[in-house]
């Protein structure tokens, strides 16, 4: 399905959102720490699967990815959304 089967208004709004990608994941990322925070049992496994997501499209390297997702770890997350606030 090509561009062009959308119209003019949606081609730009498609386009924007690829380039500010990087923007939108962040921010959805740095929401997912509060999620994280009070969800409890498989939601709370499937916020950090879309976590694990959201650093891969930020290119967070692989290793990390898995150290914070194995551990689980909120506060190291949290910290990273800082890093990479730092960046933009």
């Amino acid at each position: 399905m090509g561009m062009e089967n959308y119209t003019a208004h949606q081609q730009k709004i498609i386009k924007r959102y690829y380039e500010n990608i990087d923007a939108v994941a962040w921010q959805r990322l740095s929401e997912l720490v509060a999620d994280l925070y009070l969800a409890e049992g498989k939601k709370r496994e499937k916020l950090w699967v879309s976590a694990a997501s959201f650093m891969q499209k930020l290119k967070v390297p692989q290793t990390r990815i898995d150290a914070l997702v194995v551990k689980k770890d909120i506060e190291g997350l949290a910290k990273l959304v800082k890093e990479l606030m730092g960046k933009e």
